[in-house]
């Protein structure tokens, strides 16, 4: 199964954008387990909630693989989680870079307003552009091929019709 995962900071659209490209043009997609770990058991993470939720995330995309799936579209993944491993703990554990890599990483530039919804963490300019700085090392540390995703809600949406067209 081809991956293509969508990464980034915070409050860059890859929910919403991989739920409506994923609903239209019907693609399986997996959904940030981590907003529903956090909705289930709080935002009080430790470094075990963090490999819990790479874990938990893996599991639903082994699902989809398992049902033959050709293509899906992850909201982020254990890259993801290991740039909020280095972001809240100084430190990501080896175990979060094990994992298997996407074909293709959508890395979300922290170039539109950030949104508050009750389980987001950097809003100050500082922490986006660190975690957003983070979130890049972490596919130029794993040398995974990505492409950067940025601009207005319409260009991003745009830029990510164009490379899942020419997939």
């Amino acid at each position: 199964m081809r991956r293509i995962c969508f990464h980034g900071a915070e409050s860059t659209g890859k929910s919403v954008l991989a739920a409506k490209l994923a609903a239209e043009l019907g693609l399986p997609w997996v959904p940030e387990y981590g907003r529903e770990y956090a909705e289930t058991y709080g935002t009080e993470f430790t470094l075990p909630d963090l490999l819990a939720i790479a874990e938990g995330h893996e599991e639903r995309v082994k699902q989809l693989e398992a049902q033959g799936a050709e293509l899906a579209l992850l909201d982020t993944d254990p890259l993801m989680t290991a740039a909020w491993a280095e972001m809240l703990f100084g430190q990501a554990p080896d175990e979060l870079f094990a994992y298997p890599k996407a074909d293709l990483y959508l890395l979300f530039e922290a170039d539109v307003p950030w949104i508050e919804d009750g389980t987001r963490f950097f809003g100050t300019q500082e922490e986006r552009a660190r975690f957003a700085a983070l979130a890049e090392d972490m596919l130029v540390r794993t040398k995974v091929p990505f492409q950067r995703i940025g601009g207005t809600w319409a260009e991003r949406e745009a830029q990510v019709r164009q490379i899942l067209a020419g997939l």
